[in-house]
């Protein structure tokens, strides 16, 4: 028997005033309260009861250790009702990191939607393209693509997957012709993506057949925001993530480029990533369920 649960027999016999009657309230027979209570008077060095054949009546010791014994089980057992309502409620600081390119424009109305539920939760949120390790670098929580994630220790969802598109503005196309082949655009120069999803080539699939196109850079950058920006001042084709760009083609300050060809590996797959621990904290619990049914939950992967 440890030694709480020691102390938990000796609270129980000093209020039951019978070592009978407490074994019936802890579920235990007399002799075991009988060996708990003189394993505590040997912890203790003193004598805790004065036994006869009809009652038994607390020693000058017992009645100061009672005092004491009960108002510490007594806190444990607050501190534990505060631990179990903290585990059930979303509170605390939520360290996340995310991409920043490909998670940008769906990044803050998740994180807001969050907040109206959860207000009770402060978010810390790191942006970058660089692989974590969650463990190892203490988030709670990832919005990522597949490379960026260092260990297996780990359960990833797939949230979403983001075509990537060929874009210009028309001030590009103002003097390059809009190219109509894939083959036509080793004619154009480009606007690079963020380093981490660049691509050297591009290969499209045209009946049953592949062609691939080497991509010429004369600018490259790791900036989303700046590359979107590249592509509207008329600098070269972009192959951005729809998501970056809807707002551009949609107002006509950048046209869509050779929709009808099948671009190989033209998405970009967007994971959630979080620890495999079976206890997850609840503030991990409720921003889980809130990605899956805000992306439109993909499932386990």
């Amino acid at each position: 028997m440890d030694y709480l649960t020691t102390l938990k027999v000796f609270c129980t016999v000093v209020e039951a005033k019978s070592f009978t009657r407490a074994a019936d309230i802890l579920g235990v027979t007399p002799p075991v309260v009988s060996r708990a209570i003189s394993t505590l008077e040997q912890r203790l060095g003193s004598r805790l009861f004065n036994r006869t054949t009809r009652q038994i009546s607390l020693t000058e010791t017992a009645e100061h250790f009672f005092a004491g014994c009960s108002r510490l089980l007594d806190e444990l057992d607050a501190l534990e009702a505060s631990a179990s309502t903290r585990a059930s409620e979303a509170t605390g600081v939520l360290r996340l990191v995310a991409h920043t390119t490909a998670t940008v424009n769906r990044l803050v109305p998740l994180i807001a939607a969050f907040r109206r539920r959860h207000p009770q939760v402060r978010l810390d949120v790191t942006l970058t393209e660089r692989p974590v390790d969650l463990v190892a670098e203490g988030y709670d929580l990832a919005l990522v693509l597949p490379f960026m994630l260092t260990t297996d220790n780990v359960i990833t969802r797939l949230l979403e997957r983001i075509p990537l598109v060929l874009v210009a503005a028309p001030a590009y196309l103002d003097t390059h012709p809009a190219p109509r082949h894939p083959s036509e655009l080793v004619d154009h120069e480009f606007v690079p993506m963020s380093a981490s999803i660049r691509k050297p080539e591009l290969t499209f699939r045209i009946g049953g057949e592949e062609i691939t196109v080497p991509l010429k850079f004369d600018i490259s950058s790791n900036s989303a925001d700046f590359n979107r920006q590249m592509v509207l001042e008329g600098f070269g084709i972009g192959i951005l993530p729809l998501g970056l760009v809807q707002g551009e083609i949609a107002s006509g300050r950048m046209v869509t480029l050779l929709d009808p060809f099948e671009l190989m590996s033209g998405a970009i797959e967007i994971r959630l990533a979080y620890s495999t621990r079976a206890l997850l904290p609840a503030k991990v619990r409720a921003f889980v369920d809130l990605a899956a049914d805000f992306f439109g939950d993909g499932g386990p992967a």
